[in-house]
């Protein structure tokens, strides 16, 4: 079964938070989604991160005539992974996104205008540290789990270090401590096509630059494919609406991202995507701590890690570094190192590989209470 209709929430902490740049962000709103019934002990909540372009429509439908349900919908809902009859399921949008949490397209009420670039640069941990306030103004003293891919991953990671008093378990999925940079280099080449696009305006553009959002959108969404799913998807068959000597005619591969990069336009502001771009790109778990295995020392949860075997923009190496620390440390730590041929995305398309196995460490996370 289905999360079935689901609704969006909000609240605003007029306080606000200290940001790692040392800069106050007030006040800040978070849009968030619920799923289940916190139990009596609330002691059942499991939070679900998203990646850099998601919002927190994880299951679910709006109305009955939605025709898109939430992101990880096939896992989430009665009886599935993410049991909506046993667990108290929590998505929230991340602050610097467009999907209703504080970004660079809201309004600064000091000025009554988008902040656009005079919003100030955020973090992982920033978002992180938005979140405990929504999971405390839940009456959630220990979530059950956290758990997310790729920059949810990244979330998951800094919720077990900055608060291990606070979680029981946490998954990570496709993600890593500190971005390559080679990632950072693909994300600085999406920067590049947004800047250059004269629509940008420094930022201050009423209506979105989108050959340069479209681009930048083109320019990430590679790296979430791989050889071996480009070549299943596309192959090299050219367009059957072109001719192959056409000089503009395009390859089919062409012809998704052009659709893929324009379509997002819809959906996205520029300026979120830049500064959450900046947050993948400065993310490193270690910051602030001596080394690696000192930030690392810090947790005190069992941790459950995934990989997957295409994955290029956070390859294997980089998770297996993470999990290699902790076990010399004696921590509770799993890593599965899942054979795909998906490439990043695979956390989102291939959740049979993993629903087994997150299930029983659930399970056991719940046992230990």
């Amino acid at each position: 079964m289905s999360a079935g209709i689901v609704e969006e929430k909000s609240v605003t902490f007029e306080q606000g938070i200290r940001l790692d740049s040392g800069r106050i962000l007030s006040p800040v709103r978070i849009v968030y989604e619920t799923y289940g019934t916190l139990d009596s002990s609330a002691s059942n909540a499991i939070l679900v991160e998203h990646a850099w372009t998601g919002n927190a429509h994880l299951a679910g439908k709006y109305n009955e005539n939605d025709l898109k349900p939430g992101w990880w919908n096939e896992i989430t809902g009665p009886g599935r992974l993410l049991d909506t009859d046993r667990y108290f399921v929590i998505c929230s949008n991340v602050i610097g996104s467009c999907y209703g949490s504080t970004g660079p397209a809201s309004i600064n009420p000091r000025t009554g205008k988008r902040y656009n670039l005079t919003f100030p640069v955020i973090t992982v941990r920033d978002m992180v540290r938005a979140q405990k306030f929504l999971i405390e103004h839940l009456g959630i003293e220990r979530l059950l789990s956290v758990m997310g891919g790729s920059m949810g991953g990244m979330q998951a990671q800094e919720w077990a270090t900055q608060y291990p008093d606070s979680i029981s378990s946490a998954i990570v999925l496709a993600s890593s401590p500190r971005p390559s940079p080679q990632a950072i280099a693909m994300n600085s080449i999406a920067r590049w096509a947004i800047f250059n696009d004269p629509n940008w305006r420094k930022g201050e553009y009423r209506q979105n630059p989108k050959d340069g959002l479209a681009l930048a959108r083109g320019i990430g969404h590679i790296t979430f494919l791989s050889d071996d799913s480009m070549n299943a998807k596309f192959g090299r068959r050219f367009s059957a609406k072109d001719g192959f000597f056409d000089f503009f005619g395009q390859f089919e591969v062409e012809r998704y991202l052009n659709y893929n990069g324009y379509n997002f336009v819809e959906r996205f502001d520029a300026n979120s995507f830049l500064y959450l771009a900046k947050a993948l790109d400065l993310y490193d778990l270690s910051w602030g701590y001596d080394s690696m295995a000192d930030a690392l020392g810090k947790i005190a949860a069992p941790m459950q890690f995934f990989a997957f075997s295409s994955d290029w923009l956070y390859p294997p190496y980089q998770t297996g570094e993470v999990v290699d620390i902790m076990k010399k440390m004696g921590k509770e730590v799993e890593y599965h190192m899942i054979d795909s041929s998906y490439g990043h995305d695979a956390f989102l398309l291939e959740h049979e590989t993993f629903t087994p196995l997150i299930r029983r460490f659930l399970e056991k996370a719940e046992a230990k209470g």
